[in-house]
């Protein structure tokens, strides 16, 4: 029987009505004029200076009609967000939290037998199985949030609100780039010529990334310092392994001069992600 497990710190807003595609892929960060239902995308929610307001799983539900899986503390000011861009599209946001829930199947390897209303693989890892959407007590959670998060933190998968703090970083910053967040082909879209100009100038100097902590990794919010430079925190984590926000060229100096990274009285092994 495939795991189910119901993720209580998500919320669902609804986008519905025939401008709703054409609406959404004019804003976010990835393409939804072409998902289908069936398929599901990882992208964000920009301000204009293209830092992370909010990020989301979307998925298309039918025609016109996509669910947006997004952090449920988030859920009420992103439907005003999506209100506020609205103007004159034919289309409705509604918040839908109180009614729906997501759920992921982390050792799914086919579409698993649920009765849900939308259901894909998780678009930003394999490692993170199959994620879906429904009505709130359908489908009977068999397993823990901590067996999920075991896996997102595995697979180097940023969290918000953890690993990266939502209207301070970049879309790069928070590895949306490595977990197909970003749809660098698509037109224009709020925050554009910022993550274009960081990817084309190769101006990325912090990203989420993974280390290893024999012993056990400190928690978070830990201050991460190589000798007597800080570079970077320590974010989520599980056993001895852990995710942590760092400035890349003050990690490679420290790299070259031998200094090792401590937080919280532990030695941190980090894993290029380059």
């Amino acid at each position: 029987m495939t795991t189910a497990i119901a993720l209580a710190d998500r919320g669902v807003i609804e986008v519905s009505g025939e401008d709703a595609a054409k609406f959404l892929h004019n804003l976010v960060t990835n393409d939804i004029a072409g998902l289908k239902p069936g398929e599901a995308r990882f992208a964000a929610l920009l301000t204009p200076q293209g830092k992370i307001l909010f990020d989301f799983v979307v998925f298309a539900v039918g025609e016109g009609r996509f669910l947006l899986d997004c952090p449920l503390s988030l859920a009420t000011d992103l439907a005003k967000r999506l209100s506020m861009y609205k103007l004159r599209a034919k289309l409705t946001v509604t918040d839908l939290s109180d009614s729906l829930e997501a759920l992921a199947f982390p050792d799914a390897d086919a579409r698993p037998e649920a009765a849900a209303l939308a259901l894909a693989p998780d678009p930003r890892a394999a490692a993170l199985g199959w994620r879906g959407l429904a009505e709130k007590g359908r489908i009977a959670a068999t397993g823990a949030t901590e067996a999920y998060e075991a896996r997102r933190i595995r697979a180097g998968v940023p969290k918000g609100g953890v690993d990266f703090a939502y209207s301070d970083a970049f879309p790069h910053e928070a590895d949306m780039d490595l977990f197909a967040g970003l749809d660098f082909k698509k037109g224009c879209y709020v925050g554009q010529e910022v993550v274009s100009r960081m990817k084309h100038r190769n101006l990325v100097r912090k990203r989420v990334t993974p280390y290893r902590a024999p012993g056990g990794a400190p928690k978070a919010g830990e201050t991460i310092r190589a000798g007597e430079i800080e570079i970077g925190v320590t974010g989520s984590s599980i056993g001895e392994e852990g995710l942590a926000l760092i400035r890349l060229d003050r990690l490679a100096d420290a790299a070259e001069k031998g200094d090792a990274p401590m937080a919280g009285g532990v030695a941190l092994a980090f894993v290029s992600r380059d």
